[in-house]
């Protein structure tokens, strides 16, 4: 039997400098740059989480609330939200951070969906998650809701499935 682990097993802080070959012309980050760092940071979470390899199998939608500039930092923020059998929900989320006016602000929010694989590279279980503090509980809660709507739009798509 898999003992369940708190979500602080999962916890994920993650760092990087926007530099020039991150930029668009108006010196901005590339939204596909910072969607990266995204899978990178839930793919840690998820591999702490059930201490194997991991796959992405989704990513929620995804919105971008403000820039961040060349010469800027992002800090990433991960953690596992919620646990089925053979997969998990991770938050990530992004902060923008202006190291020369010490300013940090909310650049976005992402939910991505891992599956752990055993040996050969099939689904397998995952221990359970532990919400310890309130905001863990609330998240993990919001995560079962999503999930739910997932799962929802994965049945209506079926019909659409061509062979």
């Amino acid at each position: 039997m898999m003992e369940a682990r708190p979500v602080s097993a999962s916890q994920v802080v993650m760092t990087e400098m926007v530099l020039p070959q991150h930029t668009n012309a108006l010196e901005t980050v590339f939204g596909g740059v910072v969607m990266s760092w995204i899978d990178i940071a839930g793919a840690i979470s998820a591999q702490r989480h059930c201490q194997r390899p991991v796959v992405t199998a989704s990513l929620d939608d995804l919105h971008f609330v403000a820039p961040v500039r060349k010469g800027w930092i992002v800090n990433l923020k991960a953690s596992v939200n919620f646990v089925s059998n053979t997969s998990m929900e991770v938050g990530v989320r992004v902060e923008g951070e202006n190291p020369i006016e010490n300013t940090k602000h909310h650049v976005a929010t992402a939910y991505l969906t891992f599956v752990a694989l055993d040996g050969i590279g099939r689904p397998t279980k995952v221990p359970g998650v532990i919400p310890e503090t309130e905001d863990e509980k609330k998240r993990c809660h919001a995560a079962q809701e999503r999930r739910k709507m997932r799962m929802e739009k994965r049945q209506r798509l079926e019909k659409y499935k061509t062979s």
